[in-house]
């Protein structure tokens, strides 16, 4: 049996094709994966913003002269809602946990607060709330990585530009306080 270069040229183009398919294919489930992330940071945020009003009512009475910060987590909040790209969650998300750790640290200075069970209750949902928004943030950065490689490695980059795959932004921490390793000073 004799091997034309018309049969060599036909087993090399469908080679290039189910290469081509299946790098196209692993790049679209890579995506889904990290507009699968998101969604998962984006439904811990949602019930972030669902407790905070209510945090904010029940501390409302007690923190009479504390307006101040009570308007800050308010208005941080609606900028964290309102935020449209990855990069714009980021930063306003970082805001608002500034202003929650500003409230946490004043509930501390209100006997009467802390011993409220409403606001108790309402600022341990939060606590965990918290904790899992940093283990979907992980999971999203996790995906934009394997991601974002992906489409920048030899030949995959050549199937990522024919399909407008584009690299996506990480979640990242943008205050430099937040950086910052804690002090802990253990003396009496």
């Amino acid at each position: 049996m004799e091997f034309s270069p018309l049969w060599i040229v036909a087993a090399v183009a469908v080679i290039f094709v189910l290469w081509f398919f299946g790098t196209y294919n692993v790049l679209v489930r890579l995506k889904n994966q990290v507009k699968n992330a998101w969604a998962q940071i984006d439904v811990q945020l949602k019930r972030r913003h669902d407790l905070i009003p209510n945090l904010v009512e029940a501390c409302k009475g007690y923190m009479k002269f504390e307006q101040e910060t009570l308007n800050k987590v308010i208005e941080a909040r609606s900028k964290a809602m309102s935020a449209q790209s990855v990069k714009d969650a980021a930063q306003a998300e970082n805001m608002l946990t500034g202003a929650l750790k500003s409230l946490f640290a004043l509930v501390e200075n209100y006997p009467d607060l802390k011993a409220n069970t409403n606001v108790m209750q309402l600022m341990e949902e939060l606590s965990s709330t918290e904790n899992k928004i940093s283990f979907a943030r992980q999971f999203y950065n996790d995906a934009v990585m394997r991601y974002n490689t992906k489409i920048q490695q030899i030949p995959a980059n050549v199937v990522a530009g024919i399909g407008k795959f584009t690299a996506e932004d990480f979640f990242e921490i943008e205050e430099p306080s937040e950086r910052e390793v804690p002090k802990v000073d253990l003396s009496f």
